[in-house]
């Protein structure tokens, strides 16, 4: 059904029952005064007046039946009201399943779908019969015009098996559904476009066909992953943002993979065509053809191509509004920019200036996520940011996905990269709205937006929207689709174009000429031509300067993290007052009423209420914290316990949104099951908040595996690529206490193998005070040129080991410090002979050790506990040996195997600053391709064999 079929028609038909009985009550408020009601409703009024009585379909019904009836006779009927039955059934059927034989694919190649359950011969309903019943009695929104059910089923069979492709059957919430049903029956066409609003829509249709077809031929044999066959995104987008903006978004949040993306900046996001031609005019080595992945398209070995790359920009609606689009940056992992977008958007969203939960407000910004066919059912990631939908720390109002089909994946063809009849029905399980739309009717498209926006505006939920077009060329433009795909790339020669397709449909409708078509194709090169001019002219762009690779010898800036003692005691008191009504779990209550005394003299303060207390120093300072993670309310290993339940009634508290201290929001959530959605999500909330304190906590360190590429490719790299910063905190639970290989190890080699250009901060850390003064350094550091993540191998045994706790004094006066160095060691630097470094928790069992054995002089012995790995502590490491003129050997001691952990990373920075002679060796587990031992006595037995060789003279 094109756009232009139904008239407009009145929005009173969307309403029926209670509905409309609401809105005649708001009407009379109305009357009364038009500002007591919501503006949407205004507009309504003003524009179509009262709304109708609410019995007109009810006496249409009534009527009908004594019609049908003639005084009672064929009512009274069995067979009527079998047939009555079998015809709401057909009803059902075309509403559930006419998406089966919707002319939803240009090419019309596509399995045959069974769509007898959409004729009336399988109910055995004749015309005659159908004829006999009152259009009301099968469909209760039937237009004036359609009188009996025969009428009724053609209708809605034209309605539900044309340009679209409706899936509501699955939607369970029945408000939900119903608006569905009647916005596709009686509202989609009633908004038709003016003429100027066609001609708008063709001039860009034009704009995109010609760019990428001025680009084709003017950069021959370069990538560029056009969007020819699904030209109608760009109009798309463009409707997004009209329609979101309209209903007062500020913001709006957009992500896509790699193809038709140099289309959506040029157009939606604004970014000149001259930028866009001299990226390709001026690449390096263009004749080469490089690779999808190559650094060959861009300058210098930095940065990423420009098919990957993401823009900003502001757009004006009407004189008030401003929307502000970002397009975000995204690797060629397709999918996995869907969580960061959805970071992004609730970030936007978020009030954080208050004490309590970040506050949200949904109408402020919107996620638009454009997908891959063949990712969208491919891609785990896909379901894992779909569950965000409704869960508390992660909802965002609704985003709309629109799947890009092409129908084919790089070149595999749909039977054989899904199991599903279509790419979108993974959507189903998660309740969201599905409207399939044929990509050559661009009208068509259009109303589907706009049904997509405002489904979005009244129930805050996702909406999915599958645009089902073609790939007019192979997977990039130097690959020949006809070796894989050569019946659909024969039958593709002769197929018009979308811009031709709807030029022919205006100058059928008189609206425009041929001589003018050909007058906005015109102008449209000149203009893309004059672009291309200029960057020629302008002559080679001169090289930037390369990010050197060397690691920087300055340290980070001295920040103050030290708190006055009076200012710590203060905090703590009020962390342990609860509100009168609330009770605290017994056992807990007693744990944490031990906390009283610990910044009193003689006290000790603990890994947990260290945490607490830089979080809550922190929001005294003014910045906000939001930490998430699968158990991080309580925390895995129950030291955290910052949401508190109540067990009579089952009410939550969390003492940091009460503290008298606090200027910030504390957001602190249990997330989903999930690693790489999550900590996608994360990234892009601080990316687009940098203020925050962002923390991610994995259940345990090698959880983050599940979560490799989000690390590779936005929190590793996302500086470099995209000059993108970020100071997320990934806290990893790493450390070995025998249980086995999938819970000891957060895989520290493989963040310090990622390290350069200090791109991130690597800790491993051994005290209380060290870990609080580190969070809050971090906070400092938000908003900075220094902002860089910070990845800590946080402890799991440690956190109640006595001799992790620190004085309180190690609060009020002390510094984050990047070597400790327990003290009554090196008193006599002339005996020292063997200098043990080492990280985490093997130092601290190294300290136990040796104070345990009966061996009580360690004048020949010094160990220096390296807190932060990455970036290396240089001027420390040097001071720290230059101190011992014996020194015959340096060893690094740890409890990971040989090829893992910190050896690797440390074995040439040791040996580049050993004093001649002096033997560098490696005490620890011997290669292992397992982490750790799944037998708790063996771990055991290692882990005393390493501590003694350490200590061996």
């Amino acid at each position: 059904m094109t756009a232009d079929i139904v008239n407009r028609q009145s929005p009173w038909q969307l309403y029926y029952g209670p509905n409309l009985g609401y809105i005649q009550e708001q009407y009379e408020r109305y009357t009364e005064d038009p500002n007591s009601v919501d503006p949407s409703y205004q507009s309504m009024f003003r524009e179509w007046g009262a709304p109708p009585a609410p019995q007109h379909t009810e006496s249409r019904q009534n009527a009908g039946l004594q019609a049908a009836g003639g005084g009672g006779t064929i009512a009274a009927d069995p067979s009527f009201y079998k047939k009555l039955v079998d015809a709401g059934k057909l009803v059902l059927n075309i509403r559930t399943y006419g998406h089966l034989a919707a002319d939803t694919n240009p090419l019309g190649m596509r399995e045959k779908a069974d769509t007898r359950l959409l004729e009336p011969e399988t109910f055995r309903l004749t015309k005659e019969d159908l004829t006999a019943i009152p259009a009301t009695l099968i469909w209760e929104d039937a237009p004036a015009t359609i009188q009996n059910g025969w009428e009724a089923i053609q209708e809605l069979k034209h309605i539900y098996t044309e340009s679209f492709g409706f899936e509501f059957g699955h939607v369970h919430a029945e408000d939900e559904r119903l608006w569905l049903n009647r916005h596709a029956e009686t509202g989609m066409q009633g908004k038709t476009l003016n003429t100027k609003e066609r001609e708008a829509l063709l001039y860009r249709l034009i704009e995109v066909e010609s760019f990428e077809t001025f680009l084709q031929k003017t950069f021959v044999g370069q990538k560029r992953f056009s969007i020819e066959g699904t030209d109608m995104l760009v109009p798309m987008l463009d409707e997004i943002v009209r329609e979101i903006a309209h209903d007062g978004a500020k913001n709006i949040m957009m992500g896509m993979a790699h193809r038709g993306r140099l289309n959506v900046l040029a157009h939606v996001l604004g970014k000149p065509y001259g930028t866009i031609f001299s990226e390709f005019q001026h690449a390096p080595n263009k004749d080469l053809m490089p690779s999808e992945g190559s650094s060959g398209i861009s300058f210098g070995w930095t940065g990423d191509v420009k098919y990957h790359l993401g823009a900003h920009r502001s757009v004006k609606e009407g004189e008030t509004i401003e929307t502000r689009i970002t397009l975000a940056n995204n690797p060629s992992h397709l999918e996995y920019v869907n969580p960061v977008v959805q970071g992004f958007t609730r970030a936007a969203q978020d009030n954080r200036t208050a004490p309590g939960y970040a506050q949200s407000d949904y109408g402020s910004a919107a996620a638009v996520i454009m997908h891959g066919d063949a990712a969208f059912a491919g891609e785990g990631i896909v379901p894992e940011s779909l569950n965000f939908k409704k869960l508390a720390g992660y909802q965002n109002g609704g985003t709309i996905h629109i799947i890009v089909n092409n129908r084919i994946g790089f070149t595999t063809e749909s039977s054989d990269s899904r199991s599903t009849y279509y790419s979108s029905d993974l959507a189903k399980g998660f309740n969201i709205p599905i409207v399939r739309v044929n990509a050559d009717d661009p009208e068509a498209c259009l109303a589907v937006i706009r049904m997509a926006c405002e489904y979005r505006y009244r129930f805050q939920k996702d909406f999915l929207i599958d645009l089902v077009g073609y790939r007019r060329h192979g997977h990039n433009e130097t690959d020949d689709p006809e070796t894989t795909q050569p019946i659909l790339y024969r039958k593709l020669r002769d197929h018009k174009t979308v811009s031709n397709l709807y030029a022919d449909n205006l100058i059928s409708k008189g609206l425009v000429s041929e001589e003018q078509f050909e007058q906005l194709k015109k102008e449209v090169l000149e203009r893309m031509q004059s672009a291309l001019d200029e960057v020629k002219n302008a002559g080679e762009r001169q090289e930037p300067a390369k990010i050197t690779n060397a690691e920087t010898k300055r340290r980070s800036p001295e920040i103050v993290t030290s708190v006055p003692l009076p200012n710590l005691q203060a905090i703590n008191r009020d962390l342990l007052k609860w509100p009168e009504d609330f009770k605290v779990y017994g056992k807990l209550e007693r744990i944490l009423k031990r906390r009283e005394g610990a910044f009193e003299e003689g006290g000790k303060v603990d890994w947990g209420l260290a945490e607490t207390m830089a979080f809550a120093t922190i929001l005294a300072d003014g910045k906000p914290i939001r930490i998430t993670g699968q158990d991080s309310e309580r925390g895995t290993f129950a030291h955290r316990n910052l949401v508190l339940h109540d067990p009579e009634t089952g009410g939550k508290f969390c003492p940091l949104h009460r503290l008298p201290q606090a200027r910030a929001s504390f957001s602190i959530y249990n997330s989903p099951l999930s690693e790489a959605s999550v900590l996608g999500f994360e990234y892009g909330y601080n990316v687009y908040s940098p203020e925050t304190l962002v923390i991610w906590e994995a259940q345990f360190g090698d959880f983050a595996n599940a979560a490799q590429v989000i690390i590779d490719q936005f929190i590793a790299a996302g500086r470099d690529k995209w000059s993108q910063k970020s100071s997320l905190v990934m806290l990893l639970p790493h450390g070995y206490e025998g249980q086995g290989p999938e819970h000891s190890s957060a895989r520290l080699e493989r963040f310090l193998q990622q390290a350069a250009n200090e791109n991130w901060t690597v800790a491993n850390l051994t005290t209380a005070a060290q870990y609080f003064h580190l969070l809050r350094r971090q906070a400092a550091l938000t908003e900075t040129e220094e902002a860089k993540p910070l990845i800590l191998m946080s402890p799991k045994s440690l956190l109640r080991n006595p001799r992790v706790a620190s004085d309180p004094q190690a609060f009020s006066e002390g510094v984050f410090m990047p070597v400790l160095e327990p003290s009554g060691q090196g008193e006599t630097p002339d005996q020292v002979e063997r200098l043990i470094l080492c990280s985490g928790k093997i130092g601290v069992e190294l300290a136990a050790a040796m104070e345990q054995t009966e061996q009580r002089e360690w004048n020949w012995l010094h160990v220096a506990r390296i807190e932060q790995l990455y970036p290396f502590p240089k001027v420390d490491i040097e001071r720290i040996i230059g101190r011992f003129p014996n020194l015959k050997e340096i060893v690094w001691l740890q409890e990971e195997p040989q090829n893992m952990g910190a050896w690797n990373y440390m074995e040439p920075r040791i040996i580049s600053r050993a004093p001649s002679g002096t033997i560098v060796r490696y005490v620890g587990l011997p290669k292992r391709s397992s982490p750790a031992s799944g037998f708790s006595e063996i771990h055991q037995h290692d882990q005393q064999r390493i501590i003694a060789e350490a200590m061996n003279r």
